[in-house]
Order: C-alpha cells, then structure tokens, then sequence
C-alpha cells in the first residue's frame, strides 16, 4: 500500500490518504468496502470531508461527434469536518451500496474491454478538493444475468464489444443516468439475418429486464434495419430454466414476429 499523496491541490506537506478495499470482487445489488487511511503532512489541516464515489467512464453522444466522459454514480459522505494535526494518522470505515444497474465489467470469468469502473476518493481541506486515484472494482454478474450470458455463449453467439452509452432507454425505468450495450455477432444458425445482437439489462431487486436489439442483415432488395425485444426475468428464474433453448426462443420469437424466418 503506498498513500497518494494530496499535494496537487493542498499544497506541498498536506495531507496523504489510501482507499484499502477489503476485495475489488463485486456484484450488482451488493456493496463495496474498505477503509480510507489518511494521515497528517507537516502542519495541521481543516478537513471539511470525506467522500467515496463510484464512477465509470460513459459514452457520450454530441451533435457531431461522441466522446467519453466519467460519470459518478454513486455517492457516500464519510467525514464531516475535523482536525488533522501534523503525522496523525487515522482510518474511516466505508460500506458503499453498488446500485443494482451497475453495468458489469467481467464475463465468461475475463474483464470487459473497455469498461472502467471503480472507488473514487475525495478528501476536501480549504476549499482545495482533491480526486484521488481510481481503484477499480470488478462488477460480476449476477446469477441470472450469467446464466443468460452464457446461453448466449453456448449457442453460438461470439462476444465483441461492451460500452456504455448515456442516455435511457424508451419506455424502460431506469435510475442510472447511462445503460450498458453487450454485442455479439451473430450465431451461424441466425447469421442469414442477423449480424449482431447488442444486450442490456435493466436490474432491480425483484429481477431483470432484458433487453434485446437485433441488428437485421440487408438484402439486395431490403435494407437491414434493428428492432428491439424485451423480456422479464426473476432473479429466482437464475437456476431451473434451460437457459440455451429460453435464448434460443427469445431470438426466434422477436425475429418470426416481424417475418425474418431462419
């Protein structure tokens, strides 16, 4: 463990501080936990607070352009305002809630290209604020949504790519201001009209909507074009259900509904 050191923003001998997590190992609906360790520099600090935030970087798109930005999603207070005199060294306690639609970082036991999540730390002295270093959580599904992941996997479907885009999803409740986007190409039974499948879950303590865009193969005739299905799913539905022929099903009902027969 070595203390980031504040001096950016408070000044050279300011304060140092170092988020220790008991385990980078999370899943949606839990909670992450650990310690913040600070300690005095050479001369004695007004500290106005401490606080430890979730953040992720987000995909945002602009008039002309998409860029990412990091967005916090998460928030807990840990300090009000205390003293910090000269080498005192002290250690907060933290149980910081991950909302249950925090996108996950980790699949098929292999983190994510792209996705960056963790604890941020802020400890403020003077007005002067100071953003420490990221530590980085791993997200893992939770049963039910690695179950579907991996029906999708044993039918024959190739992941891609994984990102986060900001915005919400029409007609879908959302409490996050973003929703993540997992893409696979198509499984050779479904490539004659679909190339690529994107998959989004929706997660609250009840379950998960799972929401399935399809993006439709061209002809020489017909453009290709998405549509969108959705489907409900119980957390308790995670064990006892054929996961491979449940997928199978949804792919089969959304694409026969609008006339793409395989």
């Amino acid at each position: 463990m070595v203390f980031k050191s504040l001096r950016r923003a408070l000044g050279v001998g300011g304060p140092t501080v170092d988020t220790v997590l008991d385990s980078p190992d999370v899943q949606p609906g839990g909670y992450v936990s650990g310690q913040v360790r600070f300690a005095g520099g050479d001369h004695e600090v007004e500290v106005e607070r401490i606080v430890v935030a979730l953040q992720t970087r987000v995909e945002v798109e602009g008039a002309d352009s998409e860029y990412d930005a990091t967005v916090e999603f998460q928030r807990q207070q840990l300090t009000g305002g205390f003293r910090l005199g000269p080498g005192m060294q002290h250690a907060v306690p933290f149980q910081l809630p991950v909302p249950w639609e925090t996108p996950i970082t980790h699949m098929y036991g292999q983190r994510l290209h792209g996705m960056t999540m963790g604890v941020r730390t802020e400890l403020e002295v003077a007005r002067a604020l100071d953003k420490g270093d990221l530590d980085p959580i791993n997200v893992h599904p939770l049963p039910v949504q690695g179950a579907i992941l991996d029906a999708f996997g044993q039918l024959g479907f190739r992941f891609k790519a994984a990102d986060l885009e900001r915005g919400h999803i029409h007609g879908v409740h959302q409490t996050l201001p973003f929703y993540q986007e997992i893409e696979f190409y198509a499984a050779h039974q479904y490539a004659s009209r679909i190339n690529e499948v994107e998959v989004t879950f929706v997660t609250d303590p009840h379950g998960t909507q799972v929401i399935i865009e399809f993006d439709k193969r061209g002809g020489f005739i017909s453009e290709g074009h998405d549509t969108i299905s959705r489907f409900q799913v119980g957390h308790a539905q995670a064990a006892g259900v054929n996961w491979p022929a449940q997928v199978d099903d949804w792919v089969r009902q959304a694409t026969q509904r609008r006339g793409w027969h395989f």
